[in-house]
């Protein structure tokens, strides 16, 4: 069997323990799905009151939407009970298809069953024996379609005005009718002249790196600017990221990867990993921080990347790379990031926590930086995914499971909210999930910390 991600960190996973039931064959995939000890844990409803896991649970009740479920699924298929090509199987498919790769089962499963990873290679393995759907195609290769973003923007724009449009894209692709699709912002973000190979020798150790992904470059590029204006006013020298001179597609902006990975298309993200690795080549070195502002995308640096098999530099980025608001923590915890560049903002605030933000711990960083904005009183949402999981909720099949997975915690506690409260999400599906299902626009940390700029 041929593994498409590097699960070598699970080679004497499960081994002498008389749960594991490692499948024959598999490899360390089979010992990685092997880890489940069947306690249950998600599939308890009183583990749901707080915490993420487990978003398809939550709403269908049904233990095959679960973590444990999956696994149960994936060993048969594995232990070769569901014929030659068992990531074929209906079963397998079904298992699989409401896992919105939120990670919460990495971060509350009692051993972390990292299901979000295991989505990957399942769906990796079924495009291998199936080919890949032409709705997912185009999904994941947003970030080559984005070469002709005039062209994108139009064809989007129109899309979303006309219905019938919208109707015959659901009919021929898949694409739910009574979603809008995102659309491209009118212009991307501009980013200074290109990093000096040895921008970050200086011995004050002030510059860091800003890596615009896809989102934020060319959907939310006040984001990015944002975060420039609000780390240039602390006294870091930022530097925007760009593709390394030798790069055989400088023309291309450059990415993480995180839609090719959410869709299975793992040579194409290993691709986009090793163009953003050597752009990096000479921060890395330096040890350069690198600050990003998607929580899927840079958080999946620190993750995912570290299953592409590249080697020291992708573990040497995962150490090295940070949320905008965990660098602004980071540093103010180090008492070199001045809070009295801010000015009181006497104000309300509703945070919503990206799933990926709250699997690694994340949220602490997020309230530590709100406390910097003097007089702005703020709280959290406790919800789980928002449901729309990158292209999951765009989806016909999904779109309404989506939505449920919204009105579970999420999307009443945003109606509750006053209509003054500021909204702060730093996902860019949760504000489009929030902006669809309760019609109120949320904002990125970094917008918010701009308009507290004394």
């Amino acid at each position: 069997m041929k593994l498409h991600l590097d699960w070598s960190s699970y080679e004497n996973a499960g081994q002498g323990d008389a749960y594991a039931g490692i499948p024959a064959q598999g490899g360390d995939f089979a010992r990685a799905v092997s880890v489940c000890i069947r306690d249950k844990h998600c599939q308890n409803p009183a583990v749901h009151a707080k915490g993420v896991m487990c978003p398809s649970f939550r709403v269908t009740g049904d233990p095959l939407h679960s973590p444990g479920g999956r696994v149960l699924v994936l060993k048969d298929a594995l232990n070769g009970r569901l014929g030659a090509q068992p990531f074929a199987d209906p079963r397998v498919l079904a298992a699989m298809d409401l896992c919105v790769a939120c990670k919460g089962c990495q971060r509350e499963c009692a051993n972390q069953v990292d299901m979000a990873a295991i989505k990957m290679e399942t769906q990796a393995q079924r495009n291998a024996a199936t080919g890949m759907p032409l709705r997912d195609r185009l999904f994941a290769d947003l970030p080559r379609w984005l070469r002709w973003r005039g062209l994108l923007r139009r064809l989007v724009v129109l899309r979303n005005r006309r219905p019938w449009l919208a109707r015959l894209g659901e009919r021929w692709l898949g694409i739910a009718a009574r979603r809008r699709l995102p659309e491209p912002a009118a212009a991307p973000f501009v980013a200074p002249p290109p990093v000096a190979a040895n921008m970050a020798e200086a011995a004050d150790g002030r510059d860091v790196i800003l890596f615009a992904d896809t989102y934020a470059r060319h959907f939310t590029p006040e984001i990015a600017a944002a975060a420039q204006a609000v780390l240039t006013a602390a006294g870091y020298r930022v530097h925007v990221l760009a593709p390394a001179p030798d790069d055989a597609a400088p023309d291309r902006d450059l990415c993480c990867g995180r839609t090719y990975l959410s869709l299975g298309q793992i040579d194409a993200a290993r691709h986009e990993a090793a163009r953003l690795l050597a752009a990096l080549r000479p921060a890395l070195a330096a040890g350069t921080p690198v600050v990003g502002l998607e929580p899927s995308c840079i958080l999946s640096l620190r993750d995912e990347h570290l299953k592409l098999g590249l080697g020291s530099e992708a573990q040497a980025l995962a150490k090295q790379v940070w949320l905008f608001e965990e660098f602004v923590a980071r540093e103010a915890d180090r008492k070199r990031f001045p809070a009295s560049i801010f000015k009181p903002l006497p104000r309300k605030a509703l945070v919503h926590g990206h799933c990926h933000q709250k699997a690694v711990g994340a949220m602490k960083s997020l309230r530590k930086t709100l406390r910097l904005v003097p007089a702005l009183e703020f709280e959290f949402v406790e919800a789980s995914c928002c449901g729309m999981a990158g292209s999951f909720g765009l989806d016909a099949e999904h779109a309404e499971i989506s939505l449920r997975m919204a009105e579970a915690d999420l999307l009443p506690a945003i109606r509750a909210a006053a209509p003054d409260t500021e909204l702060v999400a730093n996902g860019f599906s949760c504000r489009h999930q929030i902006e669809e299902g309760a019609g109120r626009r949320a904002r990125h940390v970094a917008l918010l910390l701009r308009e507290a700029l004394a």
